[in-house]
């Protein structure tokens, strides 16, 4: 049997293990940026918010689907994914999660990780504030990451 998801109780801001990480989580696609898991990136490095908000005031392929890589310490990266549509439901309350989104994002992920030779870790992504649900997310890092060979840890904050 190959790889599987690793679930841990723990902070997503502190991965384990060793050698390159990346910290992969949810971003909007307005560049609001202030509550859920960001708070506690920022907390701990304020870079990501700072290329975050760069990104979006530049808008240079500031869309949903896109990732950017921010380097935090010599071996860990916070991987900046645009998997959400705003930060409300749409008109017809459909959340603003993005399945399709995500999927691409992680698809960018698997090759970054795959040329670093890196290990992802996340929250469950796109499921806080997001409005995602982990059944139709779990599936799409499986077949992004897992199936290609990519170690994941995700963090349940204890």
């Amino acid at each position: 049997m190959g790889k599987q998801i690793q679930y841990v109780k723990g902070d997503a801001t502190k991965p384990t293990g060793t050698g390159t990480k990346i910290i992969v989580h949810v971003c909007n696609d307005i560049g609001a940026w202030g509550k859920g898991f960001v708070l506690a990136l920022s907390a701990r490095w304020p870079l990501p918010e700072k290329a975050y908000r760069e990104w979006f005031a530049k808008s240079d392929n500031f869309t949903l689907g896109q990732v950017q890589f921010v380097q935090v310490e010599k071996d860990i990266y916070v991987a900046n994914l645009i998997g959400q549509r705003d930060i409300v439901p749409d008109a017809n309350g459909q959340p603003p999660i993005r399945y399709k989104a995500v999927e691409e994002g992680l698809e960018k992920i698997a090759l970054t990780a795959a040329k670093k030779n890196a290990s992802i870790h996340m929250p469950r992504i796109g499921c806080g504030l997001a409005g995602g649900q982990w059944r139709l997310i779990e599936p799409l890092i499986k077949q992004k990451l897992i199936n290609k060979n990519i170690s994941v840890i995700v963090y349940d904050f204890s």
